[in-house]
């Protein structure tokens, strides 16, 4: 059966709202995830991606992986912050759209062997269901505006610097399921007993755990969260200590942990 609906999984409950909604319209053979997978990762969110693939009846989610997030710090030198997010780039938007030029193409050939002539959605193209929301920071909001929720847009309208206007000729386009929607509706639809446990531990945003770019108070809350997050630590730290960088950015984050116990034995290990 042919993809008509593609939905980009990180785990959180934003895209899980975007494949509920995409199953409740669509039969489920007509539905993919993809979940790009970081290497950083907390296991509750790999083991809510396997929850997902039968939560609303069995639907295929891709794995696709290009690497992880400390091997391309130590390819970089620096870690993830401000405008440098090659984590998000090299990690996420990049193998998905390799993903999406192979899946229209994989699909266009198909069909084009059953029927000549036909171009653009109808050679194998199909909507991707970004989970982005306006109201999740002014940067979406300046993005996104002018955009709706029930519109369909070539990728390189939605992220223009990002993706290449070939794959709106293949056919591929992107809908903004859940723009327009504020968080509580989010979790009502998705159910707050259905989200990735880490969101009821106390952390807004799921993905790569914790996440490098943000602020010192969600790293130091991750690290401390659990023993995953204190292995995420050390791996951390001693990845900081090859390249000379503190994974710190604030006075305070730096004041509060540059001498941390930890620090000191992984670095001097």
């Amino acid at each position: 059966m042919t993809v008509k609906i593609l939905v980009p999984i990180s785990g959180g409950k934003d895209s899980q709202a975007c494949l509920k909604l995409a199953l409740q319209q669509h039969p489920a053979d007509q539905v993919r995830g993809l979940f790009c997978d970081t290497g950083f990762e907390h296991p509750d969110t790999y083991a809510h991606v396997e929850k997902l693939r039968t939560l609303y009846g069995p639907v295929r989610i891709d794995t696709v992986c290009a690497g992880d997030v400390l091997e391309k710090s130590k390819k970089y030198g620096r870690f993830p912050g401000g405008g440098a997010r090659h984590c998000t780039d090299e990690l996420k938007i990049q193998p998905t759209k390799r993903y999406c030029k192979a899946l229209a193409q994989d699909q266009g050939s198909s069909i084009a062997s059953k029927k000549r002539g036909i171009q653009g959605s109808e050679a194998g193209g199909f909507e991707v269901w970004y989970g982005m929301r306006s109201g999740e920071s002014p940067e979406r909001e300046a993005r996104y505006i002018g955009k709706v929720c029930d519109e369909v847009y070539a990728p390189h309208e939605v992220l223009p610097s990002k993706y290449p206007k070939y794959l709106a000729a293949l056919g591929v386009q992107f809908r903004l399921a859940v723009l327009d929607w504020s968080e509580q509706e989010v979790i009502s639809f998705v159910g707050l007993h259905d989200l990735n446990p880490l969101y009821l531990a106390g952390f807004p945003r799921v993905g790569c755990f914790p996440c490098l770019a943000s602020g010192d108070k969600w790293k130091e809350k991750a690290f401390g969260h659990d023993a995953f997050g204190a292995g995420q630590h050390a791996k951390v730290i001693q990845i900081g200590a090859q390249i000379g960088k503190s994974v710190w950015t604030s006075k305070g984050g730096k004041a509060r942990n540059e001498n941390n116990p930890v620090c000191e034995l992984v670095c001097n290990t």
